[in-house]
């Protein structure tokens, strides 16, 4: 076995008790060992993509209990493009609040943000559907530590609200998976697929209920409407590089979609055409939408990134809601775009509060404002799907692929329609934040202005450290020069792209490397 594929999950699991136990008192102790396991975390999953590009499935049995009776971690083309896309952007991220010190305005951090690494690649990697929602659970205990860093009423109750509608997504979960049981005997999802493949089509209406709980659930992750009340508020009023985490946070959603409905419950069935047809289309054009006019309604830059994000999530399962090769080969390719520039925004938004406060109006003149000012407008055409960057490319990906679809019209429209509901919005911010404050520099007290921690956090009294203005913005840069690489390399990005698409359409592969064998 190849035991660098349970490394993405092992590493981040005994680094964060260490953390803990040995260092949790000696703050540059925990940076250094948080940052290294970063920096591990991208080599082992630069290795891991460069053997699945061969396009060989490779399976990790622990304990060597052989599937379906033992645990299993699976490696394809999909999982090992979102490990390296999660570990990329931990790396940043952890720059970022290095540079920034917001890792010291609480307790834990570094522990519960290599928990929350162990919880997202471990969904990405598992191939049991019970253990999936076990590293749904990790990363929801992590990411509500995490949301609460630093403490404040505001972000106290956005976290309690995020915790319980997350819960009651965990608790129909867990129905879900009872059902699939008690119809199919097993939860290993090659096994899944097997048996859910000989059951007669009469006797499918328990079935159905299972796969229907199970889309719920995934949706809920994936904030789909109306199922995303949790993500503005929760987004908004955690700690904005925290939110920048969170963007590959809706993509586990978005993947457990990927994986359950072309393996488990594949395109040839009418229980995922049903599902398809009547409810995720419609849903995801819905999100587009309201994202785009939250983004155009959002007085504070929070909530402004937030209903940005729900936007992108609108925008990539309409693509994945196609259910063919060239819907999926599109939605991986914007997956990737979407989540660089959400984050990029969050952390944008994150200097534009730390220097003028969250609210979106002309206060005054902020340090560093023509830097700044470049930045904020690149990341809104990154999110608006505006030329030159590689949104422009996804959303044309997205496009073509809808062109035979019956709702050709109705998918074009709304995505041409957000995408410039987008643009408006974001140039109304950016306007406001950089603009204006130029024409009020003279009349404003700068101790008058709003402060981003004020409202935020009442408690932290770190706001007036001064911050290191270096690292922070090199963790930007990071993500921007990403997005440029995704644009320049294009090509062969969207052929991986095409290529794990036909992976996931082609199933007999993965089973056959999981159980060894493609029928009974």
């Amino acid at each position: 076995m190849n035991h660098f594929l349970i490394a993405p999950v092992v590493l981040p699991a005994l680094v964060a008790p260490f953390i803990i136990m040995v260092v949790r008192h000696h703050m540059d102790l925990a940076r250094i060992f948080s940052l290294a396991s970063t920096v591990f975390l991208v080599a082992i999953s630069l290795v891991l993509a460069a053997q699945a590009s061969t396009g060989e499935v490779q399976v990790y049995e622990l304990g060597n209990w052989s599937a379906p009776f033992g645990i299993v971690l699976v490696l394809d083309r999909l999982s090992a493009m979102m490990v390296l896309l999660t570990s990329v952007l931990a790396l940043v991220i952890n720059l970022y609040v290095i540079g920034s010190d917001w890792d010291k305005r609480g307790a834990n951090f570094h522990a519960l943000f290599q928990f929350q690494l162990m919880g997202i690649i471990g969904a990405f990697l598992t191939g049991d559907a019970f253990n999936l929602f076990v590293f749904f659970e990790v990363l929801l205990i992590a990411s509500y530590g995490l949301m609460i860093h630093s403490g404040g009423t505001r972000r106290f109750q956005a976290g309690v609200q995020y915790v319980v509608y997350n819960l009651l997504g965990s608790t129909l979960f867990l129905f879900a998976l009872g059902t699939l049981y008690s119809v199919t005997g097993t939860l290993n999802m090659a096994d899944l697929a097997l048996r859910v493949a000989e059951i007669p089509a009469e006797d499918t209406a328990l079935l159905r209920v299972g796969a229907v709980m199970l889309l719920l659930v995934f949706a809920i992750k994936a904030a789909v409407i109306p199922l995303h009340f949790w993500l503005p508020a929760s987004y908004a009023n955690a700690p904005l590089p925290i939110a920048a985490l969170f963007a590959i946070m809706t993509k586990v959603g978005a993947y457990a979609i990927l994986r359950v409905y072309t393996l488990v419950f594949g395109p040839d069935l009418a229980i995922t055409q049903g599902l398809a047809g009547a409810w995720l289309m419609p849903a995801a054009l819905v999100t587009l939408m309201i994202g785009a006019v939250g983004i155009l309604g959002s007085y504070r830059i929070g909530r402004l990134v937030a209903f940005g994000a729900i936007t992108s999530m609108g925008t990539l399962l309409t693509a994945i809601a196609l259910f063919s090769p060239e819907g999926v080969a599109a939605a991986l390719y914007y997956t990737v775009h979407s989540t660089l520039a959400a984050a990029f925004l969050f952390l944008v938004a994150d200097l534009v509060a730390e220097r003028q406060g969250i609210e979106i109006t002309g206060q005054r003149l902020m340090p560093q404002s023509g830097l700044i000012a470049v930045l904020f407008f690149t990341g809104a055409i990154a999110m608006a799907g505006m030329p030159p960057l590689s949104g422009f490319l996804g959303k044309l990906l997205v496009l073509d692929a809808a062109r035979d679809h019956d709702l050709v019209w109705w998918i074009w429209g709304t995505i041409l329609i957000g995408s410039l509901i987008t643009i408006l919005g974001m140039a109304r911010a950016g306007s406001l934040l950089f603009w204006k404050s130029h024409g009020v520099t003279a009349q404003t007290d700068p101790a008058s202005a709003p402060s981003y921690e004020e409202e935020a956090n009442e408690q932290d009294e770190d706001i007036t450290n001064p911050r290191p203005a270096a690292l922070p913005f090199v963790a930007c840069f990071a993500l921007l020069s990403g997005l440029i690489l995704l644009t320049v390399f294009a090509g062969p990005a969207s052929r991986y792209a095409e290529a794990t698409a036909a992976q996931l359409f082609a199933p007999e592969i993965y089973i056959k490397a999981v159980l060894g064998k493609v029928t009974p």
